[in-house]
């Protein structure tokens, strides 16, 4: 646990971009397998992610996030983007998953789809949209964490047009709509903020106890 928090110590949210270093392919499926393992309610990942390699497509995204450098000069920018009007036909894909994956029979697990699709498919699709972008962000904290205990810098933003990725990507054809964005690499020496005191909250104001 030491080791993890001292990693935590060592992460901020990088702003200048070694160009010149890359991800490894070995390194990469580190990260994913820590995206993929992540929790999410019901455990149904109503996302994709997306590792957006392409220096051209970048360069599309980069006036679309405010111009930040990062989305240009991290070694890969990572999409993660929730499915839009998730419902009936996403949770019975996931149920057949479960079943396959532990040897169950097909019907074994009807009476959970149905209390699934009862909680989740009768909210209205804005809800649902809501609730699924949030997913999005577990899995990010994974890639945080993942990629500190790898010293691999993540700089996770919101500070981009959604509908602009969306369009570029050509997300809205695949329903899914880009939720949040984190430029992954490797910071460069001259990032003076890599070098500032980490800022919290103290325990006294942050924990309540009751």
């Amino acid at each position: 646990m030491n080791t993890f928090l001292e990693n935590q110590n060592w992460r901020y949210a990088t702003k200048k971009y070694d160009t010149t270093r890359k991800v490894s392919a070995a390194d990469l499926e580190v990260l994913k397998e820590a995206i993929r393992l992540s929790a999410s309610s019901y455990g149904l990942q109503p996302y994709k992610v997306i590792f957006v390699e392409s220096e051209a497509l970048r360069a599309k995204l980069q006036p679309a996030a405010w111009g930040q450098s990062q989305i240009i000069d991290a070694s890969h920018l990572v999409v993660f983007a929730n499915i839009t009007d998730f419902g009936d036909t996403q949770i019975d894909d996931a149920i057949e998953n479960l079943t396959v994956t532990r040897g169950l029979p097909a019907d074994a697990l009807s009476g959970y789809s149905d209390f699934m699709k009862s909680k989740i498919s009768t909210l209205p699709v804005e809800n649902r949209n809501t609730w699924t972008a949030k997913q999005t962000y577990l899995a990010l904290g994974n890639l945080l964490n993942a990629a500190a205990e790898l010293k691999i810098d993540v700089t996770p933003m919101e500070g981009f047009d959604p509908a602009q990725f969306n369009e570029i990507l050509g997300l809205d054809a695949l329903g899914l709509n880009a939720a949040v964005i984190a430029a992954v690499g490797y910071r460069h020496a001259e990032d003076a903020t890599q070098h500032y005191t980490k800022v919290r909250k103290s325990n006294k104001e942050l924990f309540l106890t009751l």
